[in-house]
């Protein structure tokens, strides 16, 4: 088993940054890839970002430029970097590492982008 648990969303303005935290534990050491997601209300979840255990990163189109996705393996966490935070970004943003069983989420953490 794997457990997820995201943190550091919340309330910015239009132009603010976030930086969000998925932290791992559990069966870890079946995790190669993790990424981010996000599910915006009255639409389908959508992937941003996935970084490999080597650091290799792969970016959806449409979130290049403002999102970067990190990790620390030392800390079995991933981070979600976002700037020039845009009404458009609220939504709730999920963190996900598929491993050969099974696919891992988390609970989710929101964010609302809003003056």
């Amino acid at each position: 088993q794997v457990r997820l648990v995201e943190s550091g969303g919340g309330l910015v303005q239009p132009g603010g940054s976030l930086r969000l935290s998925c932290a791992a534990s559990g069966s870890i050491f079946s995790i190669n890839v993790m990424g981010w997601y996000r599910q915006a209300p009255d639409k389908q979840r959508e992937q941003i970002a996935v970084i490999s255990s080597d650091g290799y990163t792969n970016y959806v189109d449409s979130m290049k430029g403002r999102f970067t996705i990190s990790r620390d393996n030392a800390k079995n966490t991933v981070y979600l970097q976002m700037n020039n935070l845009k009404p458009e970004d609220t939504a709730v943003y999920y963190c996900n590492a598929p491993t050969p069983t099974k696919d891992y989420w988390g609970q989710g953490t929101q964010v609302t982008v809003s003056s």
